[in-house]
C-alpha cells in the first residue's frame, strides 16, 4: 500500500455504484489515470464538488497492489475553471471538445503525457481569460495536440512529396488521408479546395498567430472548423460526440 499526491485536470466523471465516481484526471506526472472517489455524490462528501470536468486539482492517492482501480483519498481546488466556463454556451461546448479531445489522445493510462497536459491547461486558461474566439481556441487547441501525438498537419509544404509551393503562391488542395495540403501533382481524387484565407488561419493556429487568427474572417473560421474536424476524427478513427455541439 502507498500514498502519493499528484495534480491534474478534471476529463470526465462516471457514476459507480450508489454514491461513489470513476474520475478520468490528466496529470502532470502520470498522464491519463481513473481513480475511484467513494461516497463523492453524497451530499456529505467534503471534496465531491472539487471533481468535477474542468477542475485544476491536487489530490492523493492510496494505491493498493491487486486493485484495478486506486482511491482518491482527498483533493483540494488549484483553479476551479468550470466556474466560468459552464456560464457560457460557447465556451462550455468548446472546452467539452477539448476535455474529449485529450482524453481520446492519451489512449494509455499511467503513461507521462506532459505535452498534452500543458496543452489542455493553457486551453483551458484561454477559454476563461476570454481574449480569443471559444471556436478559435479550439481548433487551436485540437491542431497542437495533434502535432504532440506525431499528427501535425501541413499547410505549407506537399505533405505527401514536400514541394514548396512557388514563390507568392501557396497549394490549396487539402487531404485529410495525406497529411494536410498537397500540390497538383500529389493531390488525391477526394481532396479539399479550402480558401487560401482559411489555410493561412490555420497555420496561424497551429504557430500561435493569434493576431492573425482574431483577425479572421466568419467564414474562414467557420470552413477551417470543417478541416480541423475531419482532420481529427480521420485520426482517431471515430468522431468526436461533444463536437457536434460546438457553437460555429
Amino acid at each position: 500500500m502507498s500514498l502519493h499526491r499528484a495534480d491534474g485536470i478534471v476529463l470526465r466523471t462516471q457514476k459507480l455504484g450508489e454514491a461513489d465516481r470513476i474520475i478520468t484526471i490528466l496529470t502532470r506526472e502520470h498522464g491519463r489515470v481513473r481513480l475511484v472517489a467513494k461516497g463523492v455524490r453524497r451530499t456529505t462528501s467534503k471534496f465531491g464538488a472539487r471533481l468535477e470536468p474542468f477542475a485544476h486539482v491536487d489530490f492523493q492517492v492510496f494505491a493498493k497492489q491487486n486493485r484495478s482501480l486506486n482511491m482518491i483519498t482527498q483533493a483540494e481546488t488549484i483553479v476551479p475553471y468550470g466556474e466560468r466556463i459552464v456560464a457560457d454556451y460557447a465556451r462550455y461546448t468548446a472546452g467539452t471538445a477539448m476535455l474529449e479531445t485529450a482524453e481520446r489522445l492519451t489512449d494509455a493510462e499511467d503513461e507521462p503525457a506532459v505535452q498534452q497536459y500543458l496543452l489542455l491547461l493553457g486551453g483551458l486558461r484561454a477559454l476563461t481569460a476570454g481574449e480569443h474566439a471559444p471556436g478559435l481556441v479550439l481548433d487551436a487547441f485540437i491542431l497542437r495536440s495533434l502535432a504532440v501525438a506525431g499528427y501535425a498537419p501541413s499547410f505549407h509544404d506537399c505533405a505527401q512529396c514536400g514541394a514548396e509551393p512557388p514563390e507568392g503562391a501557396a497549394w490549396r488542395f487539402f487531404a485529410v488521408a495525406t497529411g494536410g495540403v498537397v500540390c497538383p501533382s500529389c493531390k488525391p481524387a477526394a481532396s479539399a479546395v479550402p480558401q487560401r484565407a482559411t489555410l493561412d488561419l490555420l497555420g496561424a493556429l497551429l504557430a500561435g498567430e493569434w493576431e492573425i487568427a482574431d483577425a479572421s474572417e466568419e467564414r474562414h473560421r467557420r470552413e477551417g472548423s470543417g478541416l480541423v474536424a475531419a482532420y481529427l476524427q480521420w485520426h482517431v478513427e471515430r468522431g468526436l460526440r461533444s463536437l457536434r455541439l460546438v457553437e460555429r
